[in-house]
């Protein structure tokens, strides 16, 4: 996503929006896209956030709110704008397009479900291949440290180990 907005939408570089491109771009097109179902649309959608974003600066002041819940809303309503004008010409958006939400049935927003994705992501690769494996093991899916050494091949001291010393660095990590 980053290579494809490179600097700001006018000459000259632009920090607040180089610094909205680094922050919030990967989280907003995981979101846009698991809304869609459609990487290229999601760009397209992620970008013209920015570009928003960009022309409404005074409104992005985290006293007063979420800077990425902000920007999160504009892209799923650009998101559902883009799917009722696809539905309303008869075209689809994605592959696995789903329908619009039927009236008076509520669909929770999953915004925090993609945004904590990212975020576990982003710690998990500060760990080794073998931490990794035993945190998604014992951590993500719930095995026992028994279940997750017979599934990895290695002793539960081992496992107790590893997810020791792993869940310090995550610690860490998150408080840095």
């Amino acid at each position: 996503m980053t290579a494809m907005i490179t600097s700001s939408p006018v000459a000259g570089p632009d920090p607040l929006f180089d610094a909205l491109v680094a922050e919030h771009s990967r989280a907003m097109l995981a979101y846009v896209e698991s809304v869609i179902n459609d990487h290229h649309l999601a760009e397209d959608i992620v970008q013209e956030t920015l570009i928003r974003a960009w022309r409404h600066a005074g409104v992005l002041d985290a006293a007063k709110g979420s800077v990425r819940g902000w920007l999160l809303t504009v892209a799923r309503n650009l998101a559902i704008d883009r799917i009722r004008s696809a539905s309303s010409r008869h075209e689809s958006v994605g592959a696995d397009h789903r329908p619009e939400p039927l009236p008076g049935k509520v669909h929770p927003d999953h915004a925090d479900d993609v945004v904590a994705k990212q975020v576990t992501d982003e710690l998990l690769r500060h760990l080794s291949p073998e931490h990794r494996d035993v945190i998604r093991y014992t951590c993500l899916n719930g095995l026992t440290a028994r279940e997750t050494a017979l599934a990895l091949g290695i002793p539960v001291g081992t496992v107790k180990s590893r997810r020791h010393y792993a869940l310090s660095v995550l610690r860490r990590k998150i408080a840095a």
